[in-house]
């Protein structure tokens, strides 16, 4: 399937607890037809304790998003 999204696009989530929201993709996955989308499909990312992070905790991040789920934005 051809990718109709590409990197820098703004686009429009079109289904999903996201539904009406819009956003710039940051990457796509071409292989699993998903996209990681700025704003859309936050989650909850549990952090350890490490030397790079000695505060450990939980954080906020983007997942990705099926494109069928996406329409590009004019």
């Amino acid at each position: 399937m051809a990718a109709r999204i590409k990197k820098g696009d703004l686009v429009k989530a079109i289904s999903g607890d996201d539904r009406g929201k819009t956003g710039k993709v940051l990457q796509v996955l071409s292989g699993a037809e998903r996209a990681l989308v700025e704003g859309l499909n936050i989650v909850k990312k549990h952090m350890r304790k490490t030397q790079d992070n000695p505060q450990g905790g939980v954080f906020n991040k983007e997942a990705s998003i099926h494109i069928s789920n996406l329409k590009k934005e004019e």
